[in-house]
């Protein structure tokens, strides 16, 4: 398939060195941190106001930290290893330096009291946290048109979606505003971005990263992943901040090998290749795109295999009953009564409450709201939420059974390439596109998104890899095969 060229070079770009390279350089005092993090941010200026993947600078905080981590280089300490390594946070992570929105008007100004988990671990091994990205608000959408801070554009081509819910994570890496961007994937937020914006977009396995000091949206399926333009570079990230957590009680051990070191052999592996991902409304550019990464595994040695999964078909009715349900739950704290928003001159406490939710949340907070709360009502509960419970039980076993037979499963991230702004308006329409993403989430395995193909358009095309749970390492070496086989 033909490789288009962009709608604007100068908004794509690979603009840094793998990740061990700048710690490397920065450890040598070849390129300093405050190089870094001044080339970051500058960056940032000259091409957000085109696409507008970032809500808001830590820039003073950044310069600080890069100034102490260059001094501690210089009296010969060590300063960790992503030392000098400049990177961009979703801004439903809590943060310093700058606040923390969930890119709602209901937690505008928010100060946040403490850092999440994932932000920690990568400070102290000396990364810097340059900006926070764009997002749906309250991660709800996968087009980042839900922002109540602006519409994050593809910088393939800025009429068109970076997708979502992780969009401004997605495109800043894609405009090479940082090494690297953390993101979260509840239902595909992170693999259908990075498949929109071309980079490579991780889903862990559920529990592998924190989500402490994370804004939750459905506490049952938020995990916290890494987008990147390798495999290479979200490896050491994912091996800094995975592991238990005591703030986390849903955190599992990780992997006792460090997830850098992985095989890239697929000679005899099996993988699988899902019926149900291949439907005849997928887009044909997407379904021979996909198809032509496939044939590629066979002339690694992979032995490849149709499987279906019939609950594959239920995973995204299931998926609108359980993650509104506990959105519903999640956003109950946000009252107008402890933090952040809260409406003027309310006439009672109950006033209060309605004016400050129903002036605070956008329209996708409040369908979601409605829905979980239906959902979990009495005379509903059993008709819907623990049927979805059982759907949910059973989609775990199909791909269970999979997995006992097939190494990798495979298939698309995205049933089309990115479609313009304000295309889908309609928020069925906006379900649907996270049609063959939303059961990695429901099941808790890993999934990567590589970014393989294009469009005749030049608009990128991802290819979805996934493993078994607790196989993140081993999805890791795949990945890379493939991604070394398509180059």
């Amino acid at each position: 398939m033909p490789t288009a060229k962009p709608t604007d070079d100068n908004l794509v770009s690979r603009a840094w060195p793998c990740v061990t390279d700048i710690a490397a350089e920065a450890a040598s005092g070849t390129v300093t941190a405050t190089e870094n993090v001044k080339k970051a941010l500058q960056i940032i200026a000259d091409k957000n106001p085109d696409i507008q993947a970032i809500i808001t600078t830590t820039e003073e905080r950044a310069l600080q930290r890069a100034l102490a981590i260059d001094a501690a280089i210089k009296n010969g300490e060590s300063a960790g290893r992503l030392a000098g390594v400049p990177f961009i946070a979703k801004d439903n992570m809590l943060a310093f330096g700058a606040d923390t929105t969930a890119a709602s008007n209901m937690l505008a100004g928010f100060d946040a009291p403490y850092q999440a988990t994932v932000i920690e671990r990568l400070e102290a091994e000396g990364a810097i946290c340059v900006a926070k990205a764009n997002l749906d608000a309250f991660a709800h959408g996968a087009s980042t048109e839900n922002s109540d801070f602006g519409v994050t554009k593809n910088p393939h081509d800025t009429s068109t979606v970076a997708g979502g819910s992780s969009g401004g994570s997605a495109a800043s890496v894609a405009a090479g505003m940082a090494p690297f961007a953390l993101g979260t994937d509840t239902g595909g937020s992170i693999r259908q971005p990075a498949s929109f914006c071309g980079v490579v977009g991780y889903k862990p396995t559920y529990g592998l990263n924190s989500r402490f000091g994370v804004v939750a949206m459905a506490s049952s399926t938020d995990t916290i992943g890494v987008l990147a333009q390798s495999i290479d570079d979200v490896a050491i990230v994912n091996d800094v901040i995975s592991g238990v957590d005591p703030s986390d009680g849903t955190t599992i051990n990780r992997d006792t090998v460090t997830y850098t070191d992985y095989s890239t052999s697929l000679k005899g592996k099996k993988i699988g290749v899902i019926k149900e991902y291949f439907p005849k409304e997928l887009d044909p550019v997407v379904a021979q795109d996909v198809s032509r990464h496939i044939d590629k595994l066979t002339e690694l040695g992979a032995e490849i295999t149709e499987v279906t999964l019939p609950s594959v078909a239920a995973a995204l009715a299931t998926y609108y009953i359980i993650v509104p349900a506990e959105v519903s739950s999640n956003l109950a704290r946000h009252d107008g009564q402890r933090f952040q928003f809260s409406a003027e001159t309310p006439s009672s406490l109950q006033d209060s409450y309605v004016r400050s939710r129903s002036e605070g949340f956008g329209a996708e907070a409040k369908r979601r709201i409605m829905m979980g709360a239906h959902v979990l009502s009495s005379g509903y509960y059993d008709a819907y939420y623990n049927k979805a419970l059982l759907v949910r039980t059973k989609l775990i076993q199909e791909f269970d059974a999979v997995l006992q037979d097939v190494d990798f499963l495979i298939g698309p991230v995205a049933p089309n390439p990115a479609f313009k702004i304000g295309e889908n308006e309609d928020p069925v329409s906006m379900y649907l596109q996270d049609i063959l993403t939303v059961s990695v989430n429901l099941t808790g395995m890993p999934a990567v998104s590589l970014p393989l193909g294009t469009t005749p358009d030049g608009l990128p095309i991802g290819t979805q890899l996934m493993a078994q749970r607790n196989d993140d390492r081993a999805l890791f070496g795949a990945a890379q095969a493939l991604m070394e086989a398509s180059a």
